[in-house]
């Protein structure tokens, strides 16, 4: 099926075998809890996959990481899911990296050659707060951080190997400074306690991680920064339009599994199915060009607006072709499979994920006008 071809020999030639994999195991198994679709994830290289190559990763750029996440969302959503919260992450220390001397590129190899999955404490999935409000607090003992908060719900829960979170820094003056912290999983004080109960993305681990007193070296915390107008520094910017991206990517590929499955099974009139077809294909080819902007360097304010204009396009697609897709498959497939009815209902958290169309509006509308871009 031509539709999802070129996803798919991407996804082949990054992770080899690991479409193939996936694509054995049943839908709703791998989206249970307790799935092999994380392992085998890691297992195939997914952890360095935006890793350069010269740190031993998979050097793979923003347009193919969308790919690749379309491919496996296809598969499996809460995977996509999962692993669109690592990869963002990860790209964001990649942009570190590069403009410093400190331990990032270490880290990286070791996030490469290790195989270790990074999770995402931000405030993703928090109604009405944006995805780097702080979500943790620490303060200086004198020689260390030390930090305690709660995310919930934290992608990657039980199989992080580290937890990036932002944090709020109490400086002994009364002071507050924000700042992304680096955690191993591994250290005292972290705790998971159960949270997800929809049947939705249940397999993405989507728990609660808890911090209590949690030791952090000052070489782990990385301040942020806000411009003068109040637009996100350039680290923030940088990984908020790689989220976006992905994010959106995850629930393209729910609508493409849809999609495919009417025109495999020839479902509806030719004009029914044609629609289709060129609602997805023409959404991934708007996607892939926000992604390639970002790879040509537009990851600056101006790029994260072309982002966010990119995923609420997007979504409508999505919508669309859900609705169309489960429409034109028909009441015997939905009532003999769950996959159907699960596909439709997972398709609709694009909508939960920060920041929303109510709370972008008038940032958008300003920048439109002219002005930087200010997400509250």
């Amino acid at each position: 099926m031509r539709l999802l071809a070129q996803e798919r020999e991407v996804c082949e030639r990054y992770l080899p075998g690991l479409d193939a994999t996936l694509g054995a195991i049943p839908l709703m198994e791998l989206e249970s809890q307790g799935n092999p679709g994380i392992e085998l994830y890691r297992g195939a290289g997914g952890p360095g996959l935006v890793i350069p190559a010269v740190h031993g990763g998979g050097g793979a750029g923003a347009v193919d990481a969308v790919r690749i996440t379309r491919a496996l969302a296809t598969r499996s959503p809460s995977l996509a899911i999962a692993t669109t919260m690592h990869q963002f992450s990860v790209a964001s220390l990649v942009a570190l990296a590069s403009s410093s001397a400190g331990f990032e590129w270490m880290l990286l190899d070791g996030v490469a050659r290790d195989r270790l999955l990074m999770a995402s404490g931000f405030a993703e999935g928090r109604t009405a707060q944006g995805v780097l409000t702080p979500t943790m607090k620490a303060v200086w003992d004198g020689t260390n951080w030390r930090v305690s908060g709660r995310k919930q719900p934290c992608s990657l829960s039980r199989s992080m190997d580290l937890l990036t979170a932002s944090v709020a820094l109490h400086d002994p003056d009364g002071s507050t400074r924000t700042a992304i912290a680096l955690i191993p999983a591994a250290s005292e004080g972290i705790t998971i306690e159960p949270f997800w109960g929809s049947w939705a993305l249940g397999g993405a681990e989507s728990d609660t991680v808890i911090l209590s007193d949690v030791v952090v070296h000052p070489d782990l915390i990385v301040e942020l920064r806000t411009g003068l107008d109040g637009e996100l520094d350039d680290l923030q910017t940088l990984g908020f339009v790689w989220f976006e991206l992905l994010v959106t990517a995850c629930y393209l590929g729910i609508a493409a599994n849809l999609a495919e499955r009417v025109l495999t099974e020839e479902r509806g009139t030719p004009h029914e199915r044609l629609a289709l077809g060129t609602a997805v294909a023409g959404a991934a080819l708007t996607l892939d060009g926000a992604a390639r902007d970002l790879d040509d360097g537009g990851g600056g304010n101006d790029g994260l607006a072309r982002a966010l204009i990119t995923r609420f396009t997007v979504a409508d697609t999505i919508r669309a072709t859900v609705a169309g897709a489960v429409e034109l498959l028909g009441g015997m497939n939905f009532v003999r499979s769950p996959e159907i009815a699960y596909l439709a209902a997972a398709a609709h958290a694009i909508g939960f994920h920060p920041p929303s169309r109510h709370s972008s509006a008038d940032a958008l509308l300003g920048w439109f006008r002219g002005r930087p871009l200010v997400l509250d």
